[in-house]
């Protein structure tokens, strides 16, 4: 698609760039910076007209908006799973109702949304999942028994979107719901952090004992459908933005190996310079996959391409800054002996991206059968 910006998009960048400017500053909670940029209307610019509470944006403008928001250093964003996966799947399958209850709190920034999905069992295999949930007799709430994990921002959300079986015997895809769950439920739903090599806490464990849902999206039985069409938007214009952070590590990394006169060894040149054309060639793809439909590979080439070279990525932090990369500034105060610097956190996170978001084996797997349509896997097979 041709993906140049018109005068207008430059108008509107020049207002983002500038609100954010006045606006962006430390310190700042959570929830207080959501609320601050709906306000503002800066949630939910892709939605389109529909009365609430957003500014619609033409895709150009979103990505300008993406663009600009990596490059100010706002804080990272706590509603993007409401904002960018919840809010195009109810557009898509929920309800009048479902969607006056639950867009404008979003587009507003006061309710919180996680993504109840993977399972210990049923990662990368969703079709697997065990998580139940129970009608109650009077016919419009599910009471779900099960165990979520690697559930993003579940210690601070306010909901949770859950695939749950709902059809007692059924099987893989079958039988399962999209269920809205309320997170502020003591006693049926626990929330237990999950350390990292970083010893961050981004993700958790969530355990539903019972909890109450009241609201399932699409058809019940049909889940999968909408789990399905959710994941088509997990990697939209948010990629571009994420990009903006790569080539800021980028640059960080660089900066380094000329400090350090790593960049005077030839492989290492090779390799920040592969780094750079790699980074540009994510950017084009993104660019042209983006306003097109219907292609089912293209998540799994986005996700391959940036989950491999961001793991180089930190792999070349530590190697160019030599044996200093081991160690850190010694803090006694400190609960730890040190605090990890950002290019020692940078490679230790970056382990994980070839796994979460879907593994790469799986996005090959989906490659394979989708697109070239090579003989599906064997269930089971190692």
């Amino acid at each position: 698609m041709d993906f140049g910006f018109t005068r207008e998009d430059q108008d509107f960048r020049e207002e983002a760039r500038a609100w954010l400017a006045g606006n962006v500053k430390g310190g700042i909670g959570r929830r207080t910076w959501e609320r601050t940029l709906g306000a503002e209307g800066w949630i939910g610019l892709g939605w389109g007209e529909g009365g609430y509470g957003n500014r619609c944006a033409t895709l150009t403008q979103q990505v300008v908006w993406a663009e600009e928001y990596a490059r100010s250093g706002a804080p990272a964003r706590s509603g993007h799973i409401g904002e960018n996966l919840l809010a195009p799947t109810l557009l898509a399958h929920g309800s009048d109702e479902q969607k006056s209850r639950f867009l404008p709190p979003i587009a507003a920034g006061e309710e919180l949304w996680c993504q109840g999905y993977s399972e210990p069992g049923a990662g990368s295999d969703l079709a697997g999942i065990r998580t139940a949930a129970v009608r109650e007799p009077d016919g419009r709430t599910y009471r779900v028994t099960g165990q979520k994990v690697w559930t993003s921002l579940a210690h601070v959300a306010d909901w949770c979107f859950v695939l749950a079986r709902t059809e007692p015997g059924s099987a893989r895809h079958h039988g399962l719901s999209f269920l809205l769950v309320p997170m502020d439920q003591p006693g049926r739903i626990e929330v237990r952090p999950i350390r990292q090599m970083t010893g961050t806490s981004d993700f958790n464990e969530v355990f539903f004992d019972g909890a109450r849902a009241e609201h399932v999206v699409g058809a019940a039985g049909h889940g999968w459908r909408v789990a399905m069409s959710l994941l088509g938007f997990e990697r939209g214009v948010s990629t571009l933005a994420q990009q903006i952070g790569f080539a800021e590590e980028l640059g960080a990394v660089v900066r380094a190996a000329v400090e350090s006169g790593a960049a005077r060894d030839p492989v290492v040149r090779e390799r920040l310079v592969r780094q750079w054309a790699e980074l540009r060639t994510m950017r084009w793809n993104a660019l042209r996959t983006l306003g097109s439909s219907g292609d089912a590979g293209a998540p799994s080439v986005a996700k391959l391409l940036w989950a491999g070279w961001h793991q180089r990525l930190g792999e070349l932090a530590v190697l160019v800054r030599g044996a200093r990369a081991a160690v850190g500034p010694v803090d006694r105060s400190a609960s730890t002996p040190y605090e990890l610097d950002a290019f020692q956190h940078l490679f230790l996170f970056s382990r994980a991206d070839t796994i979460y978001g879907g593994s790469d084996q799986i996005q090959r797997t989906i490659i394979a059968e989708r697109v070239l349509g090579l003989p599906r896997e064997p269930k089971g097979a190692v």
